[in-house]
Order: structure tokens, then sequence, then C-alpha cells
């Protein structure tokens, strides 16, 4: 069987505001309706696989939980890595799982965040490439290129494979400039690297045993000692992090002896920018592609994504956009790799607007924050049918609860009761306390919180439902 193994880590900084730190681009609806990594698993429905995989960094569990219960997609594993460590490592924790339970499937190693629009080709690729990896050989997919693109690696194809229709891989080549991009094009021999797989879970820990032997080490002592919470897999951190950085191309594809490559051409991107976007989504008949509230006037040629308010723009060409609760991004066509330079200028400042978002996921719900001030925030929270807070107090600040719909179910010290629609209550600073929504339905509320020190970690929590003091 096929196991997809959905690598889910990345910060996406290139497509700020929308892509933060807490809330990167996989999680993000950029192209389609469902974000990309709800894309990524549901353009696996018609092929026969196992439940994928997931490896995500553990502050985005909850969001990956989520995305993956919105599309009836929970049942693999969830495995959380302290610290990113690159491809290599990541898919070597997956692969030691897999083996664990006394399987070998194929590795299908994907990325969350890719676009693949002709889906029928994608499986043809897989199917072709399945013969291979079945032989012990390493296949990676070579994206068959439209034009020079300096963005991306290129691969080297060579005879194809007796009885197979893979390809020998001669070598893989770094990104190159426009010139040597324009050669490779023109050679009908060079392929973008798509950063795609299929190999036996056995088959690469033999290649990362004989050629990163480390890498190996670290994570078997990792898996070993993971920690099973709730439906995620915590990989034990003090083995993890010695772990060297590396991706698979370096640590296994340009040194082992059984590479191959299957060509691919089904509309694949990697939406590393604002302007690829531009490129992959519909265009109006100003060539203009618009999301949300948006009002255009003699507007050419134009990515504008309004994600909270509306924007309107008069007489403009080759401008992205972005629009979100607390950031508007307006650039040059030309000029959106520079986006990263932006990023990297509010992480100096150490401002928010790089981290996250106003709306904040939980495993019970979603916070959205409203207003902060010196003394004082105010949030919209929403929680789902029979979740809950756990228990907690707070030492420096109060919290008045508003409820605007459903119930809320409201322990203040030894009190109990019941909040519904219209109705408020007060926490005092220092009250042990806790919510519940014991209705079927959604309980949203305001809550506004006062006092001398509002930060997050003002958070006593006397149970830990979520695992948060696990982080």
């Amino acid at each position: 069987m096929i196991l997809p193994v959905i690598m889910s880590g990345g910060s996406g900084s290139r497509l700020w505001p929308l892509s933060r730190k807490q809330h990167p681009k996989q999680f993000l609806s950029l192209v389609g309706e469902n974000t990309m990594l709800q894309e990524t698993i549901l353009r696996l429905n018609g092929l026969e696989t196992l439940s994928p995989s997931i490896i995500c960094n553990k502050n985005h569990r909850f969001i990956v939980a989520e995305q993956l219960n919105e599309i009836d997609a929970l049942g693999g594993d969830i495995l959380l890595e302290p610290q990113g460590r690159n491809t290599a490592p990541a898919v070597a924790l997956a692969a030691l799982k897999a083996i664990k339970k006394g399987a070998d499937p194929l590795l299908l190693v994907l990325a969350a965040d890719h676009v693949i629009t002709d889906v029928n080709a994608f499986h043809l690729a897989i199917a072709q490439a399945q013969k291979c990896a079945e032989k012990g050989r390493l296949v990676t997919f070579g994206i068959v290129p439209n034009k020079p693109e300096t963005g991306y690696g290129y691969i080297l194809s060579g005879q194809q494979i007796e009885g197979s229709d893979c390809l020998l891989v001669e070598e893989f080549v770094e990104k190159p400039n426009l010139k040597t991009a324009t050669i490779y094009v023109e050679s009908g021999k060079y392929f973008w690297n798509s950063g795609m797989f299929l190999f036996k879970a056995s088959v690469y820990i033999q290649e990362l045993e004989k050629y990163q032997p480390d890498i190996l080490t670290a994570c078997k002592a990792s898996i070993k000692n993971a920690v099973t919470d709730s439906e995620f897999i915590r990989v034990d951190a003090e083995s993890f992090l010695p772990c060297p950085d590396d991706s698979i191309d370096y640590a296994i594809m340009e040194k082992t002896e059984h590479a191959a490559m299957i060509p691919l051409n089904a509309g694949w991107s990697d939406v590393g920018s604002w302007s690829s976007i531009w490129e992959v989504k519909t265009k109006d008949a100003n060539n203009n592609v618009n999301r949300g509230d948006v009002k255009s006037i003699d507007t050419n040629n134009c990515l504008i994504d309004a994600r909270d308010k509306l924007v309107a723009t008069i007489g403009i060409s080759n401008l992205i956009i972005v629009e979100t609760s607390d950031a508007v991004l307006v650039a040059d066509q030309s000029r959106v790799q520079d986006v990263k330079k932006i990023v990297e200028e509010l992480n100096r400042e150490k401002r928010l607007e790089s981290v996250q978002h106003r709306t904040i996921y939980r495993p019970w719900g979603h916070i959205n924050l409203l207003q902060r001030g010196k003394r004082y925030k105010s949030k919209q929270i929403t929680m789902k049918p029979h979740a809950r807070l756990s228990l907690q107090m707070h030492y420096h600040r109060a919290e008045h609860w508003i409820v605007v719909s459903g119930t809320a179910k409201v322990r203040c010290d030894d009190k109990e009761s019941l909040i519904t629609e219209n109705q408020s209550t007060y926490i005092p600073i220092g009250a042990v306390h806790s919510i519940e929504n014991p209705g079927s339905i959604p309980l949203v509320m305001i809550e506004v919180q006062t006092g001398s020190y509002i930060a997050k970690d003002d958070i006593v929590r006397l149970e830990d439902l979520y695992g948060f003091d696990k982080d």
C-alpha cells in the first residue's frame, strides 16, 4: 500500500500578510476554497492509499487536526517535530513509525503547500512511479518545465529504465541563472525539482543508514521515546534536536545509486510568491485576480485579496494588494520576492503581525482579537459544542464574559452557573475558573480582560486538557 507522508512545515514568509509564523501558507485557502493542506489530501481521492501521516511543528497541531477533521481525514499519524530539521529527518520519522507497525509501505512524500491542477496526470505519474519504487528505486517527480525558471533546482534525466516508465537521474542541479535555465529548458533533458518522492520505507532507511547514519540514529531514538498525546505523536525533543538538518536531495538522492525520475506535467506550482498565485488563478477581463470585497476602475494585471474590508482601486497596474484585519501589503509584481524583507524587519522589531493573525485557533474553538490597550484586551471567543477550557486562574487580570449566542456553563471558585444569551459573568483576579459549552450549537461570547498584566503567560493551569504545558 501507499502511505502518503505530507510535510506541513515551513513559514511561507513571502506570502505575508496572509501567511504568518503561527498560521503559514499550507493552512490558508489561497487558490481554492479549501486550504492547501486540505487540497493536498483531497487530490489523493481515487488512489488506494493508507490514511496520510502528517509531519508538522508542534505549535500547528491543533490547526492540522481541525483541518483534517473538516474534510473527514483524521485517522493517520500526526507527528509533531519539536523543531524543524528539514525533509530528510521528517521523512525518516514517518518511515520508522510505519515500519514499527510491522509494515513496509511505499511512502508518497508530498509537500502540503503545492498546487496541482491536473489530478488525473498526477495519479498516472504515481502509478508509473509505483512500479519502479516496488523494485527498490527511490523515485522523484520531475516537473516538465514550461519556461526558464531561476527559482527552482533542476534534475538532469538519463536513459529510460528497462521495463518501466522511469528515467535514470544523472544529476541534481542548483538553481541556475536565467541564461543557464534557458539552456536547460531548450535541451528537453532537464526538469524542475518538485521535492515529491515515492519509495519503500525500508529502502529509504537503508540508504539513510548508508549515507546519513547520524540522522537515522537521532530519528530512531526520537521515535522510540515518542509520547502519544491525544491524536498526536510527540517526537522526543531531547533525541531529535541534535539531529542534522538536511534535505532528502542532499542526504540521499544526490548520493544513492537507486535514484529514478518520472516526468510530471500536471499544472504544478509551489506558489512561493504572490505573483505565482496570480499566475495560477483565473483572471477577469482586465487580467486581474480578485478575492473578497473588491471594486476596481481602470485596474489591470493585479492581484487584489481582500479578507476583512472593502478594497477599491483606480488606475493601477501590475500590483499585488493583500488586505487583512491588521495589515495591508501593496507591492509591485516584480518585487514580490522582497516581501520576505518586510517580514524580517517585523521580526527584528518583534511585531506580532509577523507571527499571528487576530484569529487564533485552539482545540476547543477559536479566538478573534478585537482590541488591545495597555490594561485591557477584548476578544470574541467561539467554543465548539461540548468543548471546555482547562481549569485555570490568573494572578494579574480579571475577566468579564458576555454570552452572545449559545449557553455557557461557568465555574468560578466553588460556584457553578449557566449563562445564556445576553447574560454576563465576572471572574475576579485569582479565581479558579473554567468554561464549558454544554449545548449542541457553538457558544459565542465576548471576553474583556482588565488588569496590570494581560499577557498570555498569566495563566496557571490547574489541569491541562490539551497538552499546552508540554510545549
